[in-house]
């Protein structure tokens, strides 16, 4: 009756029947989940996206052999419970009822020790690279330390900036200091003359220009190279040719400071604590891989391949890892020292702020250079090159040049080296930048 009614034939129910018994037949309903489903989805798609066999990794754990960074990481992370694990080595059934990252596990865990292996193996497979950027780190700090105090125009600068200062300060408080803070350097752009447009620092820029071009005129007479045509050529040109001359080779030479302290500009985007960081987890990679030789493999017996391979490593890791605790130590006091010369004895660890401050001063000088290069040359009144060339440090008649304010020749320098007008580090008496905001 029902089949009459509803259309049902029996054939109909011997073939639900025979795709039943299939469907139960079928391996993907067979498979024995131990692992953490989300751990082990993970591990499936790690291990097709790598095309990384369990062999290979075998093999790596029981020779030494390298392996890609990311995996072992992974790996490590995918480690197994204890009680996964338990159940893992308890299992005797078929491989392939098991899921993949069962499979993949399951010949692992009977290696001695294997993620302990793998932690070490990760080791020796991120020791090359990180080392490489440890000490390429080193050798930029160094090369900013090294060019910031060596920089002939750069103190030239600092020099100008101290003097034009104490000149608007004259008759203050201010008017004879004897330093300043390179955080000063990121405000003059702040103060503007009474045009509202040019600032502190193009004042500053526009004397250094002159100076150095002036400088580089008289180097260019004097080389070998200068033909007397070119003398008659310079002695004959107008005021404004020759200012528009010193211009040009002025602005070349203040220009290429960003490209003389690149260094710096490298420094300035060290992650200091992440220096550190790398070579302080490097430490800690080397003492567990010691501890693992000297207790867990020495129960192996001899012969073991890995634990050959990673004697041998931890030896010449030992010697590279003293020497990077030596040069970050070297480095670090070193950074100090150069901050203590600018800076002076403040106590305090600044870490690699100067060379952030100059690099930022570095963008604002390279927008003022620009900014001067296309204004109108002004002609100066005639005067002998070594009276208009700005000489920085040589107080002029009038100035005050002394801590006790009594004046001096104009002739004479009241510092065996104009330096000491600028760095803490040799004249004790300092101003702190908040007393340079009004500078």
């Amino acid at each position: 009756m029902i089949e009459t009614l509803f259309g049902y034939n029996a054939t109909d129910k011997n073939k639900d029947h025979s795709r039943k018994n299939s469907a139960s037949q079928d391996p993907t309903f067979q498979y024995i989940q131990i692992i953490d489903p989300k751990k082990a989805q993970n591990l499936s798609i790690l291990l097709k996206a790598l095309n990384v066999t369990t062999e290979e990794i075998c093999d790596a754990l029981k020779e030494g052999n390298e392996l890609p960074a990311e995996l072992v990481q992974t790996l490590i992370k995918m480690a197994p419970t204890s009680d996964e694990e338990l159940k893992l080595r308890m299992y005797n059934g078929d491989l392939s009822h098991l899921g993949t990252a069962e499979r993949f596990l399951k010949p692992l865990i009977e290696i001695p020790f294997a993620f302990k292996r793998l932690e070490s193996l990760l080791f020796m497979c991120n020791f090359q690279e990180e080392e490489a950027m440890i000490k390429e780190s080193f050798v930029t700090l160094e090369a900013a330390c090294v060019s910031l105090r060596k920089s002939r125009l750069f103190l030239k600068l600092l020099e100008a900036v101290l003097k034009t200062g104490n000149r608007m300060n004259d008759g203050t408080f201010r008017g004879s200091a004897q330093a300043f803070k390179l955080d000063t350097l990121l405000k003059l752009s702040d103060v503007k003359g009474i045009d509202g447009k040019t600032t502190l620092l193009h004042f500053v820029v526009q004397e250094i220009i002159r100076s150095e071009g002036i400088k580089a005129a008289r180097t260019t007479r004097e080389s070998r190279s200068f033909k007397t045509d070119d003398l008659l050529k310079e002695t004959s040109a107008s005021s404004q040719e020759t200012e528009e001359r010193y211009r040009v080779l002025g602005l070349q030479v203040v220009s290429g400071l960003s490209s003389e302290l690149e260094s710096v500009k490298k420094a300035a985007i060290v992650d200091a604590d992440g220096l550190t960081s790398s070579v302080s987890r490097l430490g800690r990679a080397l003492v567990k891989s010691r501890e693992f030789l000297n207790t867990d493999l020495k129960k192996i017996e001899e012969g073991d391949e890995f634990q050959r391979v990673l004697l041998n490593f931890v030896k010449i890791a030992e010697k590279e890892i003293m020497w990077m605790l030596e040069e970050e130590k070297r480095i670090m006091n070193l950074i100090k020292n150069t901050t203590d010369y600018f800076h002076g004895h403040s106590g305090k660890d600044e870490g690699l702020r100067l060379f952030v401050i100059v690099r930022d001063f570095l963008i604002i000088l390279d927008k003022v250079c620009k900014e001067v290069k296309k204004e109108p040359v002004k002609v100066k009144p005639p005067t002998t090159e070594k009276n208009d060339e700005l000489q920085v440090g040589t107080p002029r008649k009038g100035d005050d040049v002394s801590a006790g304010g009594t004046s001096e020749p104009s002739r004479q320098n009241p510092f065996s080296d104009h330096r000491q007008m600028l760095f803490p580090a040799i004249a004790q008496r300092r101003v702190d930048s908040s007393s340079s905001d009004e500078d």
